[in-house]
């Protein structure tokens, strides 16, 4: 990821020795799904749709936020 307040030049999380198996700080696609709108100032939790009798939402039921990734927000003023 690059810009959007995110951290540039770093490395999160750590695989294994083979390169297969994340040892540390491991993230899957929905974290990212759920870190994006929070930058934006959106709650992935409310973007909820009901379809068939379950809800659904872009970051399912895993989707955290990786705030370690973010660049602290500045405030207005």
């Amino acid at each position: 990821m690059a810009g959007g307040g995110v951290n540039g030049g770093m490395i999160y999380g750590r695989s294994d020795e083979y390169g297969i198996m994340a040892a540390e700080n491991s993230a899957h696609t929905h974290d990212l799904h759920a870190t994006i709108p929070h930058r934006i100032g959106l709650d992935h939790e409310w973007l909820t749709y009901r379809h068939a009798g379950r809800d659904f939402r872009l970051t399912d039921v895993r989707g955290e936020v990786l705030h370690d990734i973010l660049q602290p927000q500045r405030s207005a003023g």
